[in-house]
């Protein structure tokens, strides 16, 4: 499968469609502490959500020392109503005490430190990697994992087996760009329920179409 050129068309198609929240965020705060929380913020939050939390958030919140001064009742209320938000709240509140005391207050940019961190999964940490420091990894959620396996360039039952599986077929151009292209795509067109098949300009390549179209 020519994945190359595959990304290539997607990455045309997308411009069309609104960029996901934490890229949006990652343009406009820019610092990795935002970032990060921007990230931990939107796991199984609307997009919409996030974005009006993050902005409320972000006009008390300019630094870690500012959040840690928080406690965990007032986080509760400023991240309200993101999905498991009081969750949330505490692993914040844990982060800024690991991130002053062992980090001097700065986010950590390797994989392995960021995983350790309350609230921090294989997703974000690679998220926070490309968008903060601008570093190789490959961010996989529910829409890069279904595209793939739609596709045929995977054969992965979790987003963590598509991450080790594209760590070693994937060309590392499109490390940093791969969920930014699929989520897009993934929100609009290639939808978990009723994707767009007929308008898709990669259907040709696409194992699920056939399949779908070996059915009628």
């Amino acid at each position: 499968m020519n994945i190359s050129k595959i990304l290539k068309i997607l990455s045309k198609e997308i411009k069309n469609f609104k960029n996901p929240i934490v890229k949006n965020v990652a343009d406009i705060y820019k610092t990795p502490f935002h970032i990060l929380i921007e990230t931990i913020l939107s796991a199984r939050t609307k997009d919409s959500t996030t974005e009006m939390v993050s902005k409320k958030l972000f006009e008390k919140v300019k630094s870690v020392y500012d959040l840690n001064s928080l406690n965990l009742k007032q986080i509760e209320n400023l991240i309200y109503p993101v999905g498991f938000y009081r969750i949330k709240a505490k692993n914040l509140k844990k982060l800024t005490k690991i991130l002053i005391e062992k980090y001097n207050g700065s986010v950590p940019d390797k994989l392995e430190e960021l995983l350790k961190l309350p609230g921090v999964g294989r997703k974000t940490a690679n998220l926070v990697l490309i968008e903060a420091f601008n570093k190789y990894g490959i961010c996989v959620d529910t829409h890069v994992h279904r595209i793939l396996n739609r596709l045929g360039y995977v054969n992965t039952k979790t987003p963590e087996e598509t991450e080790f599986q594209l760590r070693k077929i994937l060309p590392k151009k499109f490390w940093k760009k791969i969920n930014e292209i699929l989520v897009i795509y993934g929100q609009n067109m290639c939808k978990p329920i009723n994707p767009k098949c007929s308008l898709c300009k990669v259907k040709i390549y696409c194992n699920f179409y056939k399949n779908l179209n070996s059915l009628h």
